[in-house]
């Protein structure tokens, strides 16, 4: 039977804030992403999908864990994973920085793009925060995402549509193992998101890239997600639990 690399695992993870008097507590139980995985975040406004996206994301500290590992799919010679844990616990800034800049890309809602750089600009920047230049695969995967006859304009005057596929874009110029995206279909019409969808999709099948989407939308990545998680909402804490039956017993609800 081939074993699918792991990516990242979390287990016994919690998130807890604070705020107004109220106190909010994310648990998440085990969270397991492997290679070329699309796993889908299912849940209405304000239950934590975008609290767990920054856990992810390494920019949110857990309050607490047991494990949290990532492993390194685009190094043959990394053969033990990443102790996130212990570099949070040690507040390891400057490895933590270099693990989100090198392995990790995030997708915003609104696509983050930066308004005064042109879209080719802008798909530059993972590249030259990681010391290398990728402008021909730039253009490559441009004309891929039918993007190509915009890179020389400023994202104000792109659609909807054309921002998103240039923020993914940017993304995945750096060929991350993860991909990070915050509700990306939020701001455009079904047919686009439904083309979204399909283009992440089509990122985990064919370039291995592991895929974590958020959206309040379970129908329209049903027929796409490999794994589908949503949130058991109570009065005192919000808890992730997968809606693959299969997996059930492997997560405390």
């Amino acid at each position: 039977m081939l074993t699918i690399p792991l990516v990242l695992d979390l287990l016994n993870g919690l998130k807890r804030r604070e705020q107004g008097g109220i106190t909010f507590e994310l648990h998440i139980p085990q969270l397991t992403l492997q290679k070329g995985q699309f796993v889908a975040v299912v849940g209405e406004s304000g239950c934590g999908k975008s609290t767990l996206l920054d856990l992810l994301a390494l920019v949110s500290r857990p309050t607490a864990c047991s494990q949290f590992s990532y492993y390194d799919t685009q190094n043959a010679e990394t053969l033990q994973p990443t102790d996130l844990k212990n570099l949070w616990d040690s507040e390891s800034e400057n490895a933590l920085a270099a693990l989100r800049r090198s392995r990790f890309g995030y997708v915003l809602q609104t696509g983050g793009l930066l308004p005064f750089l042109t879209v080719f600009q802008n798909l530059q920047l993972p590249s030259k925060l990681n010391g290398y230049h990728h402008d021909l695969q730039i253009k490559n995967l441009a004309k891929r995402f039918g993007v190509d006859g915009v890179l020389d304009k400023k994202p104000q005057y792109l659609s909807g549509g054309q921002r998103q596929r240039v923020a993914i874009l940017r993304a995945i110029n750096h060929q991350p193992n993860i991909i990070l995206a915050d509700e990306p279909t939020a701001a455009v019409d079904k047919t686009r998101a439904l083309s979204i969808v399909k283009d992440f999709h089509t990122l985990a099948k064919e370039n291995g890239t592991t895929i974590v989407m958020v959206t309040h939308d379970r129908e329209l990545v049903a027929p796409f997600a490999d794994v589908t998680y949503t949130f058991d909402v109570t009065e005192e804490s919000e808890t992730l639990t997968q809606s693959n039956c299969k997996l059930i017993d492997i997560i405390s609800i």
